[in-house]
């Protein structure tokens, strides 16, 4: 890997972490990071980047190794500390005050109590312009999307004037224009203002894009370390995995009986302000993408099927039987919600994997259908962590110590072993790793095949192209176009979901790629 003569910003010499329990994170990684560069972070879920994530940012200390600071060896103690030398961290999970304005949370570190003076008001729109993206100064965040949230923590860790910026997954949840947003922002900091960038990401094709060089972690090690330009896609999936890449094809084209019974069904289901009157039916084993970008209406789809949202007009039916305004009916009714923000709203953090397995469907680990018994639960879990590949020591693991891609299969699994008929899955993949990736979407081929009716959301519409029988794409929270899932492509789906008209029928196709496991 190429080096400049300036010495390196941070520099990792065998640094390495091994938990009380005895779990070994890293193995001693060397890491150099310079100014100007946007140096890539990669590695499959579990690999041992979230652990170097949380020591670079003063979370977790190292239990070996050395770290050097502008050529100076450095111990910290504390996240405070690691700020106030430079260095800023995005977390992947958005750590933003949802309580408290995009202006409170920008200059959450750089001012106290609850007044915001004319100067940081200019400090803000001055950050919105260098970026090019404008947020409501006074707007609560929890008020925003998750994209937009992402956007403020950005702001956030711009506003600090940090020389070392570490983006952890920044563009995950992020739809197509404001990802470009974040990619002309990583290029402008390292470029123009020559300020080195740690980019950890999953999509393989903006790290070819965006960084100049990378190191991949595999089992707590240091397997790569190269120069972006050396580099193509499929190298660096191979050395993430460790083996050669299989390309996930598209499922075959499949005519559902006309036996099969209707599951699902929305009759005039609307949101006043989210979501226009939609009418429609989904057989047995039959898979419903939708396509759409931030702010389309996608999730707010999901949450009126699920009966989350209050307002919410029109009829949910499952069986023919319509369900009453409520989440408990909807689950007891067979309907489950894999939500796009898992830790927050899919999980309970506080819980070991085997708690949250069991949650939605207590009655089949209870005695007497009232007492819940651990040993039962345990073995549910252990199933669940045999089924779905989940990486864990063993079912008493905390949910919060897993990596975002076994975390998101327990979101998953908790409804395997319920009544689950209706399986509605938003962002299912986003920030998890392509192995996991590839088992998901795996996952949702066989529960349909088994019967399953299962509505997916995803912001990479090649994912959608891969297990959907259709496709609905909605913009303004209307269904603007639906499409047979092996009629359409990629392309196609982007152009209606940016509001531009479909292509040709007969060359809806030519654009289509495969999945890459």
């Amino acid at each position: 890997m190429t080096t400049t003569n300036e010495a390196p910003l941070m520099r990792l010499e065998q640094v390495a972490k091994t938990f009380p329990n005895g779990t070994i994170a890293l193995r001693g990684v060397d890491l150099s990071i310079e100014r100007g560069k946007v140096h890539g972070l990669l590695g499959a879920n579990g690999a041992g980047k979230s652990t170097l994530i949380k020591i670079l940012s003063g979370s977790f200390s190292a239990t070996g190794g050395q770290i050097f600071w502008k050529n100076k060896p450095v111990h910290w103690t504390s996240p405070k500390e690691v700020k106030a030398m430079g260095v800023a961290t995005i977390h992947q999970h958005i750590p933003v005050v949802p309580t408290l304005s995009v202006l409170e949370n920008v200059f959450l570190d750089a001012e106290r109590g609850w007044r915001r003076s004319d100067d940081s008001r200019r400090k803000l729109e001055e950050l919105c312009s260098r970026v090019g993206y404008w947020l409501d100064a006074d707007a609560l965040v929890s008020d925003l999307s998750i994209g937009q949230r992402q956007m403020v923590a950005i702001f956030q860790a711009l506003g600090t004037g940090a020389e070392l910026i570490v983006m952890d997954e920044p563009t995950a949840s992020l739809a197509t224009e404001e990802r470009e947003v974040v990619y002309r922002t990583v290029r402008r900091l390292s470029k123009v203002e020559h300020k080195a960038i740690v980019f950890v990401s999953h999509f393989l094709d903006e790290v070819v894009a965006l960084t100049d060089c990378v190191t991949i972690l595999r089992d707590g090690q240091a397997v790569m370390r190269a120069d972006t330009s050396d580099l193509d896609e499929a190298r660096i999936a191979e050395a993430i995995v460790g083996r050669q890449i299989v390309a996930m094809v598209r499922a075959e084209p499949r005519q559902l009986p006309d036996t099969a019974p209707v599951v699902l069904e929305l009759r005039n289901l609307a949101s006043p302000g989210k979501l226009a009157p939609l009418s429609l039916k989904l057989k047995a084993g039959e898979v419903l993408g939708v396509a759409g970008l931030l702010g389309s209406g996608r999730s707010e789809l999901l949450h009126a099927i699920f009966r989350a949202d209050r307002d919410a007009t029109g009829e949910v039916l499952v069986g023919g039987r319509a369900i009453p305004r409520s989440t408990p009916a909807a689950v007891k009714a067979g309907i489950a919600l894999v939500p796009e923000d898992r830790m927050d709203q899919g999980l309970i953090p506080g819980f070991e994997i085997w708690r949250n397995t069991t949650l939605p469907a207590l009655d089949g680990v209870s005695s007497g259908h009232w007492l819940p018994l651990r040993r039962r639960e345990i073995e549910r879990a252990t199933e669940a962590i045999d089924r779905l590949k989940i990486k864990a020591q063993s079912p008493d693991v905390l949910v919060t110590e897993l990596s975002g891609g076994n975390a998101q299969k327990v979101t998953i699994a908790k409804w395997l072993f319920s009544d689950a008929k209706v399986l509605l899955l938003d962002e299912p993949t986003a920030g998890i790793d392509i192995g996991a990736k590839t088992d998901v979407l795996r996952l949702v081929r066989d529960l349909s095949a088994a019967g399953m009716v299962i509505v997916v959301v995803s912001s990479e519409f090649e994912e959608l192209l891969a297990v959907a029988d259709r496709i609905m794409v909605l913009r303004d929270g209307q269904c603007i176009a639906e499409r047979v899932g092996h009629e359409t492509s990629e392309h196609e789906l982007i152009l209606l979901a940016g509001g531009q008209s479909a292509l040709n029928p007969n060359a809806a196709t030519a654009g289509a790629r495969p999945i890459q496991e």
